[in-house]
């Protein structure tokens, strides 16, 4: 009976162990432990990413291209969530489907970044809109198009939420719950059907300055 006892025991130790791996297998994914940026490397830029209190911490560097800090797997039909806080005078984005052109000859960072954008910036703005990063497409989503088109779901100075459903040709996005983006296009899906997540770091001009941003609670599942 004690053996029996200790088996069951052990076996549910073993279970309780497993549950991790279990969510994993349903299709949740953490892309940022919140320790170290495994699984990521830095592109087309020389701003620094650090970790810092927990958080992915991107600042501006004087004189640089924009920076991307690219995730090393890339994703196709997903769901994305991430919170972030950015410097009111700080232009930002997330990448997704993103892919890299070739290494420039005075860049020692990897090659440019490519592809959908969902912008971050502080209100009023167009923070959540689709820009094609990169692409010779400029604006993918309509709304920016129209200059005086502006909205106030970012929180200046403060975490926001953002969520993110991309699949097949469709791309949606919310801030803080508020509906903001709701994009089809065949032309970007058919050259970005699958790429990598890019955190970026705005390039500023000379004399401005340091600007930074931070991301956390990167969770993505796959569609």
């Amino acid at each position: 009976m004690k053996r029996n006892k200790l088996i069951l025991s052990l076996s549910a130790v073993f279970a309780l162990a497993t549950l991790p791996v279990l969510a994993d297998k349903a299709g949740v994914i953490s892309l940022f432990d919140g320790k170290s940026l495994d699984g990521w490397n830095i592109k087309s830029g020389f701003a620094t990413y650090e970790v810092k209190d927990g958080t992915i911490h991107g600042t501006t560097a004087e004189g640089s291209k924009n920076t991307f800090l690219v995730s090393e797997k890339q994703f196709g039909d997903f769901e994305l969530e991430f919170e972030v806080k950015v410097h009111d005078s700080l232009n930002s984005g997330c990448q997704i489907r993103s892919l890299l052109k070739d290494v420039d000859k005075d860049n020692s960072y990897g090659g440019r970044v490519h592809g959908p954008q969902v912008e971050i910036e502080s209100s009023p703005g167009q923070a959540g809109y689709i820009y094609g990063e990169a692409t010779g497409l400029g604006w993918l989503s309509p709304e920016p198009q129209d200059k005086s088109h502006a909205h106030n779901h970012m929180k200046n100075g403060k975490w926001n939420h953002f969520k993110i459903i991309a699949k097949g040709p469709r791309i949606q996005t919310w801030i803080n719950g508020n509906a903001v983006a709701d994009l089809t296009h065949k032309e970007i899906y058919e050259s970005h059907p699958k790429g990598h997540i890019g955190l970026q770091v705005h390039g500023i001009k000379k004399g401005t300055g340091p600007f930074d941003v931070a991301w956390r609670n990167l969770k993505l599942k796959k569609l």
